[in-house]
């Protein structure tokens, strides 16, 4: 008896669950783009090279292009179209936005969505390999050009609008920093 290759699954996409039949060789990038029309993942280079793919699984980002879509049943998705909410923009977004770290705009929303986890990544403590204090107890370093340019170095912007994505990335950790500060005043 030859085993199944197709089946259908469920996916969690931007706070929603999609229910799809698939070929168990199916990306998750072609279930997005291809079964459920959300079309702001981009395939670039379909090798997990480039990060226009990128979305968050779990919160954590990840090149959709290599990650089967019957691997993903079950998680939490997050695409482009899942970062806004209602007409207000993310701050990634917003940043990105009014500091133009984009040209062309085909590699921006796996930029946004890899930037959002870098934030994250970063308020955590992980530590990058540029960090130079990994011990724990020294906290998140700095997020200086240098980290944000090495924590976003899986996405590839082929028109080179990575001086305005960086500037987009810190102003974004800062706002996000400062809402805490204000979210943690208001409980004191």
């Amino acid at each position: 008896m030859t085993p199944p290759t197709s089946s259908a699954i469920t996916l969690h996409i931007n706070g929603e669950k999609r229910t799809l039949p698939v070929d168990h060789r199916t990306t998750l990038l072609d279930a997005l783009r291809e079964k459920l029309d959300l079309t702001g993942t981009k395939k670039g280079c379909d090798q997990g090279q480039c990060g226009a793919c990128t979305v968050l699984l779990d919160g954590r980002r990840t090149v959709s292009c290599l990650q089967l879509a019957v691997a993903a049943e079950g998680r939490e998705i997050t695409t482009i179209e899942g970062m806004a909410e209602g007409d207000r923009l993310h701050p990634v977004q917003q940043a990105f936005l009014d500091l133009d770290g984009y040209q062309c705009g085909y590699c921006t929303p796996g930029q946004i969505c890899s930037a959002v986890a870098v934030i994250e990544e970063h308020a955590a403590g992980w530590p990058s390999a540029v960090t130079d204090d990994v011990r724990p107890e020294a906290g998140p370093p700095p997020l200086t050009p240098e980290e944000i340019r090495e924590r976003m170095s899986g996405n590839l912007c082929r028109c080179g609008a990575y001086v305005s994505i960086v500037e987009a990335v810190a102003r974004a950790a800062a706002a996000g920093r400062a809402t805490a500060a204000k979210a943690g005043e208001a409980v004191a």
